[in-house]
């Protein structure tokens, strides 16, 4: 867990590992506490539980799914107090337990849980209030798990990890095209990525961009990864055709994301510049290309070399002017002094700008 008693993806990553690990032993315990802001962990373990605990055929007897919505906690506790039929357990899954009226009186039997039975609490969008009894008598006599959203600097280590668990390596250019596409949602990437794999020919070992560009429908020439990418090289005819593109597909492209990776596009260049100015002041040499690759947040060391070139054509007088800029458009895009400009007029007004500066 991180400093301070903070969980942090890596830690919900973790112990979610660890946790699928024990069930495939069939070390299981009598109550599991499922919470958090990311469904994805929650879900999956849930499922693993679900297809573990009991054989195939006791599940019809000895295992029960209730939905927060449709049930109250009294009735979830006389599900877990019940003794299983024809087999050594029950299970009693509550899914979306944030929903369940007087849920905290499973603490009534969280308290005492039987061995016979396992209780599985889905509770998705926020954690169970720590101080509650509910909490701290799954904490002390089950497991808790809190799932933690990622960043998305963070996704790149857990997509390379995903992959290689399904037997192939994902390219560092085909990461980069799927967080720009789908966001920081690792159930959306994960179940791309499931279907990408199931229909790649037999003996695929690396998955590309141009994978990604033929299946999963991410433009692979005009996205925002290649149009930061020609401002580091103050390219202004590929930034340009970028920009048209855009365009002409305005809900696929919105303005507003674009902004915002401008924004951190130019704040790594920023990081990058004050590293070599730092370096140079206190005559030592510049941290290692993995650290400034976490100093500036990048899914790996590989795009290193990009703000390497884009920190020598804009040393950070002119990227002062460049976040002015990024301020400027931001309002105009939301109608404050944009006049009649459309959002792709906006942007290739902006980007000249910024190539010209």
């Amino acid at each position: 867990m991180a400093k301070g008693g903070k969980m942090t993806f890596r830690d919900s990553w973790e112990d979610y590992k660890r946790l699928c690990a024990a069930v495939r032993k069939r070390a299981f315990s009598p109550v599991y506490l499922l919470m958090g802001e990311e469904p994805y962990f929650i879900d999956r373990l849930t499922d693993l539980l679900a297809e573990n605990v009991l054989e195939e055929a006791e599940k019809g007897f000895n295992q029960t799914v209730v939905y927060g919505k449709d049930a109250d906690a009294g009735a979830v506790v006389n599900l877990c107090r019940q003794m299983p039929m024809m087999g050594g357990r029950m299970v009693v899954i509550v899914r979306e337990a944030q929903q369940l009226r007087k849920a905290e009186q499973l603490s009534l039997y969280t308290q005492a849980p039987l061995e016979s039975t396992v209780l599985v609490i889905c509770h998705k969008g926020k954690n169970v209030d720590k101080r509650t009894p509910l909490y701290k008598t799954v904490r002390d006599k089950g497991t808790v798990f809190e799932s933690v959203p990622p960043r998305d600097y963070e996704i790149g280590n857990w997509l390379t990890e995903f992959v290689r668990t399904r037997g192939v390596t994902l390219d560092a250019k085909a990461s980069v095209l799927l967080v720009e596409h789908l966001g920081a949602d690792i159930a959306k990437i994960a179940n791309e990525l499931d279907k990408l794999l199931t229909s790649l020919p037999q003996g695929t070992k690396a998955v590309t961009a141009d994978h990604i560009a033929r299946n999963i429908g991410i433009s692979k020439e005009f996205n925002n990864f290649e149009l930061t990418k020609a401002l580091s090289e103050k390219d202004l005819r590929k930034a340009m055709m970028i920009a048209e593109h855009f365009a002409g597909n305005p809900k696929e492209n919105p303005l507003v994301v674009t902004l915002s990776m401008l924004f951190t596009h130019f704040q790594r260049i920023f990081v990058l510049n004050y590293q070599r100015w730092l370096a140079r002041r206190t005559n030592r040499p510049l941290p290692s290309e993995t650290e400034l690759a976490r100093m500036l947040k990048l899914p790996t060391p590989f795009f290193l070399r990009e703000y390497q070139t884009a920190a020598s054509n804009y040393p950070n007088s002119k990227v002062f002017s460049i976040f002015g800029l990024l301020r400027d458009y931001d309002l105009k895009s939301k109608g404050l002094n944009g006049g009649s400009a459309d959002d792709g007029e906006l942007l290739k007004e902006l980007l000249l700008k910024i190539i010209l500066i």
